[in-house]
C-alpha cells in the first residue's frame, strides 16, 4: 500500500516536474498546479518507522529516478545530455542524490572525429558532399543502408575531447591540402589547349559585346562544354572538365570544413561559457581575488580557475578568421604576374556551371532509381570554391561583367516563349506530341531551379570571402 498510493505517485510526480522544466525551451502547455503541484525539497523526508522497518522514501525516490534515467539512456544513447540536466535539477531543486550512469558521454553523438577527418582530409572532401545552407556533410555513397552525417553539434563534442589547439592544427593540414590541389588546378589553366580556347573566347567576347547585348552567350559555353570531351575521357567517362569541376568542389569542400571547424569552435565555447553570468566582467572577478586575503592553496586553485575562464572568453570574443587567413596566404602567389595563365580562370566559369548542373541533375534522377550509385541531393563544395578561388584572383569583376546568369535566364525564356509557340501550333488530338512538350516543359524548368540554386549558393559563398 506505502509503495502503490505514496512512493510511486510521488517518484512519477518528481519525474514529470523534472521532465516540464528540462523542456521547458519547447514551449509546453501550461500544467495543472492541483495535479501537478510545484517541487519540494525531498531533504526533510526523513525515514519512517512501520511495522517494525525504517522506509525512507527519499531514498526510495532516488532509486526508481537512478534506474529510469539508466534504462533510458542505455536505450537512446544521445539522450544521455538530457538525463543529465535532469539529474543536476533534481539535486537543486529536490535534493535528491541520484547515481550518475556512468555511461560514456563522449563518443555517443560524435559521429567522425576531427582527428580522423585531418589525417584523411583527402578523402574525406572526395567521399563527403557539402551543405552550405545546414552546414552539414553527407556521405555520398555507402553499402551500408544509412549515410553518415557530420554537422557543428559533431565537431563541438571532438573539440571538448581534444581542445581547441586541434582548430589551428586542422587549418594547417587544410592548407597543406590545397596547395596540392591548387598545383594541379594550375597545369590544368597552363595546358595548351585549354589555355587557347579560354583566349579566343575572351577576345571573341570582347569583340561583340556590344552584338550580345553584354552577356556570355550560352550556346557558346555549352558548345566549350560539349567540345571538351573530344580532348578524351578517363575509365570513368569523366572528361577533363568533369574532372576539373571535381577539383574545384574538393577545394571548397575543404573550404566548408573549415568554416564547420569555426563554427564547431564557436559551439564548444559557448558551451563552456554558458555558466558565466557575465563575460565583460571577468576583471572583477580578478580584482576580487587580488583583494581577497586567501590561504596559499585557495589562492592556487583561485589563480587556475581565472586562467582558465580568461583562457574561454579570450578565445570565444577573438576567433580566428579563417577564411582571411586562406585567402591572404594563398593570394600573392595566384595574383603573381608569373601566373599569368590563372588570370583566364573567369571565362571558365560558364562552361562549368554547366557541367556542374548536368553532373547535379543525373545525381538527383538517380535518387528515385533502383541503383542509387552515384546519387546526392546537395553538392554546395562547387559554389564555395569557385567563390574561393575568384576571390584568391580577384576577378568578381570580370566575373560579373560576363553577366551569365543573366544570359541563362534569357536562354531559358526564350527556351519557353519557343515551347508556348509549338503548343499553339501544335493539334489537341497529337497526344504524343503533347506528351513530349510537357517532358520538355518539365525539362526547362528543373533547369530554371538548378540554375537560380546554384546563382544563389554562388552569391551567399561570395559574401564570405569579401574582404
Amino acid at each position: 500500500m506505502l509503495s502503490a498510493d505514496l512512493i510511486n505517485p510521488l517518484s512519477h510526480l518528481v519525474e514529470t516536474n523534472l521532465r516540464l522544466q528540462t523542456h521547458l525551451h519547447l514551449q509546453l502547455p501550461p500544467t495543472d498546479p492541483v495535479q501537478c503541484p510545484p517541487p519540494h525539497s525531498c531533504g526533510k523526508l526523513f525515514p519512517v518507522l512501520l511495522n517494525r522497518t525504517y522506509v525512507n522514501i527519499k531514498q526510495e525516490i532516488e532509486h526508481y529516478l537512478s534506474s529510469t534515467f539508466y534504462n533510458l539512456t542505455t536505450v537512446v544513447l544521445h539522450d544521455w545530455k538530457t538525463y543529465g540536466e535532469m539529474r543536476r535539477l533534481a539535486s537543486l531543486q529536490y535534493g535528491l542524490n541520484i547515481i550518475d550512469s556512468s555511461l560514456p558521454m563522449q563518443t555517443l553523438e560524435q559521429g567522425l572525429d576531427v582527428l580522423e577527418i585531418m589525417r584523411n582530409i583527402n578523402v574525406f572532401v572526395g567521399k563527403y558532399l557539402y551543405n552550405l545552407n545546414n552546414q552539414v556533410f553527407v556521405e555520398e555513397w555507402s553499402h551500408n543502408k544509412h549515410l553518415n552525417t557530420i554537422n557543428i553539434s559533431h565537431i563541438a563534442n571532438s573539440i571538448r575531447t581534444h581542445g581547441i589547439g586541434i582548430m589551428n592544427t586542422t587549418v594547417n593540414f587544410t592548407y597543406q591540402f590545397l596547395q596540392n590541389k591548387f598545383y594541379i588546378f594550375s597545369q590544368f589553366m597552363f595546358d595548351e589547349l585549354i589555355k587557347s580556347r579560354l583566349l579566343k573566347d575572351i577576345r571573341f567576347f570582347a569583340d561583340n559585346k556590344t552584338d550580345l547585348n553584354q552577356m556570355y552567350p550560352f550556346e557558346r559555353a555549352e558548345k566549350f562544354n560539349f567540345g571538351i570531351r573530344k580532348l578524351g575521357l578517363n575509365q570513368n567517362n569523366l572528361s577533363y572538365l568533369d574532372l576539373f569541376r571535381k577539383l574545384i568542389t574538393q577545394i571548397g569542400n575543404a573550404m566548408g570544413y573549415v568554416r564547420l571547424i569555426r563554427s564547431g569552435g564557436r559551439r564548444c565555447l559557448a558551451d563552456a561559457t554558458c555558466f558565466i553570468p557575465d563575460l565583460k566582467a571577468v576583471n572583477d572577478f580578478t580584482e576580487v581575488l587580488e583583494n581577497a586575503e586567501l590561504p596559499e592553496l585557495p589562492k592556487i586553485a583561485a589563480d587556475c580557475l581565472r586562467n582558465d575562464i580568461k583562457n574561454l572568453v579570450d578565445n570565444f570574443e577573438e576567433a580566428t578568421e579563417y577564411f582571411k587567413l586562406l585567402v591572404n596566404v594563398f593570394a600573392p602567389v595566384f595574383r603573381d604576374p608569373r601566373n599569368l595563365h590563372l588570370r583566364n580562370f573567369y571565362i571558365i566559369v560558364p562552361p562549368l556551371t554547366i557541367n556542374f548542373i548536368e553532373h547535379s541533375l543525373t545525381c538527383k534522377e538517380r535518387l528515385n532509381k533502383k541503383n542509387r550509385e552515384g546519387a546526392a541531393f546537395t553538392d554546395d563544395g562547387f559554389a564555395m570554391g569557385l567563390a574561393y578561388i575568384i576571390e584568391l584572383l580577384e576577378q568578381s569583376s570580370q566575373l560579373n561583367s560576363l553577366r551569365w546568369f543573366e544570359s541563362v535566364k534569357a536562354k531559358i525564356l526564350q527556351e519557353r516563349m519557343k515551347l508556348k509557340t509549338q503548343r499553339s501550333n501544335a493539334s489537341k488530338d497529337d497526344e504524343k506530341l503533347q506528351q513530349t512538350l510537357s517532358l520538355t516543359e518539365k525539362r526547362v524548368n528543373t533547369l530554371d531551379n538548378e540554375f537560380q540554386l546554384l546563382y544563389y549558393n554562388i552569391s551567399s559563398a561570395r559574401i564570405f570571402f569579401q574582404s
